[in-house]
């Protein structure tokens, strides 16, 4: 051989254990972690089918839709957007994405490489649209799909979707929806508010391992996929196919991709925990530590970067950098002396804010009071002092 074995892997293998308090992943619970530890299953056996078709269910009952093409596709939140933009849109179509932080930024750059004209309506970072911002732009831009992240995370934006479904489709607009990191912790109604393609991700509330994108398109969506002039550019995404895979459309099953069974066991035990404790209690709970956690940055002085209550999300809490205070001192001081983890800002928000996020499994009291702690005890080591604010 002319490369020979590496010699880091005859050591044995370290994972080190860590409070996940950033904006994902989470931590599984007990139950997820035993669940993705049974055995590997073929992606065609009938046990693997079952589980499947539980799955659907699941993420029919947390988008809250009776959608036939709902599944999970085999990729992080994030080829949940490659999916849904790679279906809806064709060349020369035209989509409107609402831009407020890095999810619309990252959403109209992939519409630009499925050769959409993308257009944006735009909101200051730590802002919401109004219905008014919207239906300005889509009868101004007169799209074939409109895009709209319900939590963005990388400044912890919330933003209401309910009436912006009947504007869109008052104009013959497919609303398109982001609900990575706001699914359980705000209420997403899709059938009601009129959502045409929602996903999310795996790793956040619904407390399972990152690597599938639960994700559901209209019978209005679905039939703009079939009737497509142009096939989907990407095989891999293609709904048409992979809707087979997961049984969608009533026709025989048909091989598209090796799924990993031990994700399919992890999101299945991570929506069964949800349907048990039921959704509205899942959002209560979430609100709920929100609310704890606000009241604690108050009492340490701590100023939310997003500055109106109601725009807050309460999975994804963005909390800006005192001044004179390194946020990378703060971060690295957590990990190190505690194991747990605080993030810094993304994209637009990136050396401003941290992030902490409260969620799935992570979304409790203890959990609430162990990030302030943390938090005050490694601002308090980098040199911040808030009796003198």
């Amino acid at each position: 051989m002319d490369v020979p074995p590496p010699q880091e892997l005859t050591q044995p293998l370290q994972v080190p254990s860590k409070t996940l308090m950033g904006p994902g992943p989470s931590n599984c619970s007990p139950r997820v972690m035993e669940a993705i530890s049974r055995p590997i299953l073929g992606h065609m056996h009938p046990e693997i089918f079952k589980i499947m078709d539980d799955i659907k269910a699941g993420i029919r009952y947390v988008f809250q839709t009776s959608n036939p093409l709902t599944l999970a596709v085999s990729a992080s939140g994030h080829g949940g957007m490659e999916a849904v933009l790679c279906n809806l849109l064709e060349p020369g179509d035209t989509a409107l994405i609402a831009v407020n932080g890095i999810w619309g930024e990252r959403a109209a750059s992939m519409a630009g490489r499925y050769g959409a004209k993308v257009t944006t309506v735009e909101a200051e970072v730590g802002h919401d649209f109004t219905l008014a911002q919207i239906e300005n732009a889509v009868s101004k831009h007169r799209p074939h799909v409109l895009f709209v992240t319900q939590g963005e995370s990388s400044s912890g934006v919330y933003q209401n979707i309910e009436g912006i479904g009947d504007i869109c489709h008052r104009y013959g607009c497919l609303l398109a929806v982001d609900t990575v990191a706001s699914l359980g912790g705000v209420p997403f109604l899709a059938d009601r508010w009129g959502v045409d393609a929602v996903y999310t991700g795996t790793q956040k509330v619904l407390g399972a391992p990152a690597g599938l994108a639960p994700i559901s398109f209209s019978p209005r969506a679905q039939r703009k996929i079939f009737e497509r002039k142009s096939p989907v550019k990407v095989l891999y995404w293609d709904m048409t196919v992979l809707g087979d895979y997961w049984d969608c459309f009533g026709r025989s099953r048909v091989y598209h991709h090796t799924i990993a069974s031990q994700l399919l066991y992890g999101l299945r035990e991570g929506l069964a925990q949800i349907a048990e404790e039921g959704l509205e209690s899942v959002n209560r709970r979430h609100q709920e530590c929100a609310q704890r956690f606000y009241r604690g940055l108050e009492r340490l002085r701590l100023q939310p970067f997003v500055t109106d209550t109601y725009k807050r999300l309460p999975t994804v809490t963005s909390i800006k950098v005192p001044d004179g205070v390194d946020w990378r001192e703060v971060v690295a001081y957590a990990m190190k002396n505690y194991s747990v983890e605080i993030s810094g800002g993304l994209g637009p928000s990136a050396n401003k804010v941290f992030r902490v996020g409260l969620m799935g499994y992570n979304a409790t009291p203890e959990k609430v009071d162990l990030v302030l702690e943390v938090l005050e005890k490694a601002l308090k080591a980098s040199g911040w002092n808030r009796s003198k604010l």
